[in-house]
């Protein structure tokens, strides 16, 4: 990946991939592969992996460190890949940040460790990293417990002014709109931007708060790229319109996590297998029948199946 991609400012659609596993356990690195070659067709701005979403608690270094370097290759350059190195051990977060970094992510996605009760705490893990890895932007993940701290925007501003190589915040607790208001209201000049999370449900107050970006779980990537269009041109009618076509769907998602995001990217014949490695309740039959009945309803913002099989999808082509 060039330097240009790396030091460009990050906005836009940022999908979190999710991890694909075969049913033996191990991971499903041609599924992963393919869900890149589905963004890159749907256009979207760029990718995140490993997040929350991908299950990377689950995860051992030494996979997402292999994994990272799947979906970099797989890229090509195309677009840029914020890359997730979140880990309550510092070395770990560095070394994983290192192969990331090398392999030319755009920028370094990092939870706030949930151990670390002060701020003083937080910039000190930070400060090391950053100095470990300095030529690569940070972006901090204030995720609400148990995967990270859930900061207050105070504290925040307390360690984007202390650490400058945070130049990104993902912002994921609630109530994320308000939050975003503080911090970009007193943050430094350093701060290029901050996006939303919590898989797009709260977009389009995050957007009007000016949200550079959005970090959305990765089933509807094509129709949270057109809502971001529609932002960009100024069309707050359209935005609505859209985020309310894809409420029902986030509604699920927001309950079922993995096993939703899975369930429809099996269904579209992205992914050979429908298995998560994360705790967490699994859609059953009547649960399925809402969410086809309600990809239905969306069925003319999709990409068609046709055009997913020809981009190397159709792995079971169920849809």
């Amino acid at each position: 990946m060039t330097m240009t991609i790396a030091h460009r400012s990050l906005a836009g659609v940022f999908p979190v991939l999710p991890t694909p596993f075969l049913e033996n356990g191990s991971p499903d690195v041609a599924s992963l592969r393919n869900l890149v070659r589905y963004l890159v067709t749907a256009g979207v701005d760029g990718i995140t992996y490993p997040g929350v979403a991908s299950e990377f608690g689950q995860l051992s270094a030494d996979e997402r460190v292999m994994l990272t370097d799947a979906v970099l290759d797989e890229i090509d350059g195309r677009m840029p890949l914020v890359a997730g190195c979140s880990s309550t051990d510092a070395e770990v977060t560095i070394r994983i940040a290192h192969a990331a970094a090398k392999g030319g992510a755009a920028a370094l996605m990092i939870a706030v460790p949930p151990g670390r009760k002060t701020a003083q705490a937080q910039i000190e893990f930070f400060s090391r990293v950053a100095q470990a890895v300095p030529d690569t932007p940070i972006m901090l993940q204030n995720v609400p417990a148990p995967v990270g701290a859930g900061l207050d925007p105070e504290v925040l501003l307390e360690i984007l002014n202390a650490v400058p190589s945070i130049q990104y915040i993902k912002e994921e607790t609630l109530p994320s709109g308000q939050r975003l208001t503080v911090i970009k209201r007193s943050a430094p000049e350093t701060l290029r931007g901050v996006f939303g999370g919590a898989g797009g449900r709260y977009i389009t107050d995050e957007l009007r708060r000016g949200a550079c970006g959005t970090m959305p779980a990765v089933e509807l990537a094509e129709v949270h790229v057109e809502l971001f269009k529609a932002h960009r041109a100024g069309r707050s009618d359209q935005v609505r319109e859209l985020f309310t076509r894809m409420l029902p769907i986030l509604n699920v998602q927001a309950v079922f996590r993995w096993s939703l995001t899975k369930y429809v990217l099996h269904r579209r014949g992205l992914i050979q297998c429908r298995l998560q490695r994360a705790a967490g309740p699994l859609l059953d039959a009547a649960d399925a029948a809402d969410v086809d009945a309600f990809l239905h309803d969306i069925e003319d913002l999709l990409i068609p199946q046709q055009m997913l099989s020809t981009i190397g999808g159709g792995i079971h082509g169920t849809a």
